[in-house]
């Protein structure tokens, strides 16, 4: 197409065959091999030089257009995106997570850069990696569930490390009716009003066998959010609200006026998980999360 719209604007193939480099009779056994796989005629050719056919009027017109259109392109990917810094991960709803990426974006140079951080339950983390270019995600889980996870990791050939393992706490708001007991019970829980994030997710299981294993059954009213910036609202101005939390930096706590307590019988061990795709080589922007991770892990769990 290049060759042919060249010809066609020199009106000659001596003149096309100097700009473009290349030898006369290369260039004129490309055009005839173009017009053999569109079966039409682009060019007459006179001793004049070389002239439009209808038909190759109509197909130069096309050609300029695909030609500008992959120009854009290539001029796009030469002068941005090589030189753009890009970072994708995606995460669950957690404070301590929330903490280490802001502390990452820190690390942020002047140079050109594209981040996403997307929160999300498990499912949707492992789809966004193997689906939607996501480089890293974190995916949450109870210990109980361990094999479930793993065997679905490794079928679908995505490495997973450990980030920390903990116990689920109790936020809630100073001015809550518990907030001044020393020890907390699920019989305790069940007259509030519980805060949940409503997409609890279990390969091979149902969903209705989960929902019943992580959600006591004696809560009555509950609150199912996916936005977590909510919460702290909700748990800061409704006494009667509870939520069970991971790692909670201490700001936050004192932010939002609000008090972390332990329940006796809470006693489940969950996992937070760092997954990518096999073979993937983590940049230097995923490193530096990472470590921002690890220290934010250190510091909201001493």
């Amino acid at each position: 197409m290049k060759y042919a719209v060249e010809v066609a604007k020199c009106g000659s193939l001596n003149k096309a065959s100097e700009i473009l480099l290349i030898a006369q009779p290369n260039l004129s056994r490309s055009i005839k091999d173009l017009e053999s796989d569109l079966g039409i005629a682009i060019f007459e050719r006179t001793t004049r030089g070389m002239f439009l056919t209808p038909e190759g009027e109509e197909f130069i017109n096309y050609a300029k257009g695909i030609l500008d259109q992959i120009e854009q392109v290539e001029k796009y990917y030469r002068e941005n995106s090589v030189r753009k810094q890009k970072f994708s991960i995606s995460v669950p709803r957690a404070c301590y997570i929330s903490e280490a990426f802001a502390e990452f974006s820190k690390s942020l140079t002047r140079e050109p850069a594209e981040v996403f951080y997307k929160e999300t339950n498990s499912q949707s983390t492992i789809r966004n990696i193997l689906e939607n270019n996501y480089n890293l995600g974190i995916i949450r889980y109870a210990e109980h569930y361990d094999r479930y996870f793993k065997d679905m990791l490794e079928e679908k050939d995505i490495c997973y490390e450990l980030v920390t393992e903990f116990r689920y706490h109790l936020l809630m708001s100073n001015e809550n009716p518990l907030a001044g007991k020393q020890e907390i019970s699920f019989e305790d829980l069940s007259g509030l009003i519980e805060i949940a994030h409503a997409d609890p997710y279990v390969p091979s299981m149902p969903l209705s066998k989960v929902m019943k294993e992580e959600l006591p059954d004696n809560i009555d009213r509950r609150i199912f959010i996916y936005e977590r910036g909510s919460q702290f609202d909700l748990l800061s101005r409704n006494p009667e609200t509870f939520m069970w939390v991971s790692l909670v930096p201490r700001d936050i706590i004192d932010r939002y006026h609000l008090t972390e307590k332990i329940c006796i019988d809470n006693t489940k061990i969950y996992k937070d998980v760092l997954v990518y795709r096999n073979g993937y080589k983590l940049s230097q922007l995923d490193k530096q999360f990472i470590t921002a991770l690890c220290e934010a892990k250190r510091k909201n769990k001493s």
